[in-house]
């Protein structure tokens, strides 16, 4: 059973080309070496840094905290054979501009940072991927501009309704939200406010396991202003929880088929978000829970993640 399951796997994988098993071929550069890097400029002159790679319909991939373009390398490996992939720093982060002012990181403006990426390309709509700060800009992306958006992939970030619901009514959510109140209220400076320790750049990259990779992000992290990473939070993330958590207004159904991916050992955003996303959606959706993976689903479980997103999207494109 073992051999014939095996057997099918490869079949699978050759269908969908080499680049589905989720691997570099030997000799070949990393893709942090192999990508063309580019800026676009968005609202207010902000210089936004991207990476891309490969020619095709194009996908947008946006980040979360803390984090940078670099965390897309496997899906950008193996992506890049039929669609130009192109991984994007958030204001803020890495290369790209970090203007000063809380204000200067509203969803609305970071929503128009993806958008004048797509323009800048040359394209009038993406498949826009995000994870934790990049899924709640990609949803919003697709709320707020859907003639934009062909297809929408999201890793390990409900719905707005449903972790709405949950800051509301669940008391695991509201406990496992207390580090986003020190984001929005403690500084960088302050020794414990991250997860009781101070922001560095060696702390922000703890989460990396490869060692030479996790080199990029300190170095990365360097570049990076902390201040900046915190307006997020302190200009989008609800404040308060429980009771005293206000109810956002109900955004239109979203127009595009939908993936999601959630890695369920996740301790910051509970899988319970989850349910009843499709009663927000006008299309398909497709839902892939995983077991033993945490926040960071896109390299926990970096296999299972890029074989799937490449699956959805060849079908997708009708290739």
């Amino acid at each position: 059973m073992t051999t014939q399951k095996s057997i099918a796997a490869v079949a699978f994988a050759l269908v969908l080309g080499l680049g589905a098993l989720g691997v570099t071929v030997a000799g070949e550069p990393d893709v942090y070496e192999r990508v063309k890097h580019g800026y676009a400029v968005s609202d207010g002159g902000v210089k936004i840094h991207y990476a891309t790679l490969g020619e095709g319909p194009l996908v947008v991939m946006v980040h979360g905290f803390p984090d940078f373009w670099y965390s897309w390398r496997r899906q950008m490996e193996a992506l890049s054979d039929r669609f130009q992939v192109v991984a994007i720093d958030q204001r803020g982060y890495n290369l790209s501009d970090k203007p000063k002012g809380v204000e200067n990181y509203d969803v609305r403006l970071l929503v128009g940072d993806v958008a004048a990426v797509i323009r800048h390309l040359g394209q009038d709509k993406a498949t826009i991927v995000g994870h934790d700060w990049g899924g709640v800009v990609a949803w919003q992306f697709a709320i707020n501009v859907p003639q934009m958006t062909e297809n929408l992939i999201i890793l390990n970030l409900p719905h707005p309704n449903g972790l709405a619901r949950e800051l509301r009514s669940n008391p695991t959510q509201i406990k496992n939200s207390e580090y986003a109140r020190n984001f929005q209220t403690k500084s960088p400076s302050d020794p414990t406010v991250f997860f009781g320790r101070p922001m560095t750049a060696e702390n922000l990259s703890g989460w990396v396991r490869d060692p030479e990779v996790r080199k990029r992000y300190v170095e990365a992290f360097e570049r990076s202003d902390f201040e900046a990473m915190l307006n997020y939070y302190k200009r989008n993330y609800p404040r308060g929880s429980g009771a005293d958590a206000p109810a956002p207004p109900e955004p239109p159904k979203v127009k595009m088929p939908v993936l999601m991916f959630h890695g369920l050992n996740d301790t910051a955003l509970n899988s319970d978000g989850l349910s009843g996303t499709w009663n927000w959606l006008e299309k398909d959706l497709t839902l892939v829970t995983v077991p033993g993976a945490g926040h960071f689903v896109q390299q926990d479980a970096a296999d299972l993640v890029t074989n799937t997103m490449r699956w959805w999207l060849t079908m997708r494109a009708g290739r």
